[in-house]
């Protein structure tokens, strides 16, 4: 992506990597990260840019409250001073958002979209302009053209399809869970302390829990979390009450509770229902 200067588009489920993957980019770089986390119903306010409508308000007022009329211009209404409409779309009224950020950034950046795919399909269209003339046009001011090519990382959790013409200028790469072996590597690295058994045991008891049909499947980042909590409790094996202790860590979602613990404590008794 970095010698033919295209977006790269990571799916996969949650909790795999896919945002630090752009975060290790920027940190190997040295560049900056530029992060958007997208969510439902984002618009270009929250993407792109706004304008700080209260300020220009205020230069509107004072404008009008100043005898002289020095501020301002005269208004067609003849009802007394106020700024031109010139004036009130000016650069220093401009508020940046992510994109923008990226775009004017005088250095380069590695520029995360993050979870794209929470966004409604019209932000894919919104899109296509950053990447694909790396520009920002702006009717106040006109098309901004970026300083600097950004290095641009998508995410995605696949919860919807991403349009076909957002896909097309990205290259894709698709992120599943790690094998037991690499999944051992990453706790024993990010968890420094964490016995080797331990982390073992974490990493099979998630990799059968993969294996159950569950609202979210826990990721690595849970085996992180998971490791790390055991680690806090000077726990060195899974038992029964440990695992009680730290279920939070990778349960997410009150409906897969019950599987997790059938899973991951088989012997235990059950309350009657």
């Amino acid at each position: 992506m970095t010698a033919l200067e295209r977006p790269l588009l990571v799916e996969g489920p949650p909790g795999v990597g896919k945002t630090s993957l752009a975060r290790c980019l920027a940190q190997v770089s040295q560049r900056p990260l530029v992060r958007l986390q997208c969510h439902e119903g984002i618009d270009d306010a929250r993407a792109l840019y706004e304008w700080d409508y209260t300020r220009q308000l205020l230069a509107t007022q004072l404008a009008r409250a100043d005898p002289t009329g020095q501020t301002g211009q005269a208004d067609s209404g003849g009802t007394g001073s106020s700024v031109s409409l010139g004036a009130l779309f000016d650069e220093s009224f401009l508020l940046e958002r992510p994109l923008l950020t990226a775009i004017r950034s005088p250095e380069p950046v590695v520029l995360l979209i993050d979870e794209v795919d929470r966004a409604d399909e019209a932000f894919d269209a919104l899109l296509l302009e950053v990447l694909d003339e790396q520009q920002v046009t702006i009717p106040e001011l006109g098309t901004i053209t970026a300083t600097s090519t950004p290095w641009v990382v998508l995410t995605s959790n696949e919860t919807r399809e991403v349009a076909d013409a957002l896909k097309r200028r990205c290259l894709r790469i698709a992120v599943d869970y790690p094998t037991p072996e690499r999944e051992l590597e990453i706790v024993t690295n990010a968890v420094p302390g964490v016995a080797a058994a331990l982390a073992q045991r974490v990493v099979e008891a998630l990799a059968s829990l993969r294996s159950v049909a569950l609202h979210q499947p826990p990721g690595s980042a849970e085996a992180i979390e998971w490791a790390r909590a055991l680690l806090v409790l000077g726990a060195d094996d899974l038992d029964e009450r440990t695992i009680e202790q730290t279920l939070a860590t990778i349960v997410k979602h009150s409906r897969d509770e019950a599987a997790v613990r059938n899973v991951l404590i088989p012997d235990a008794p059950r309350p009657d229902r």
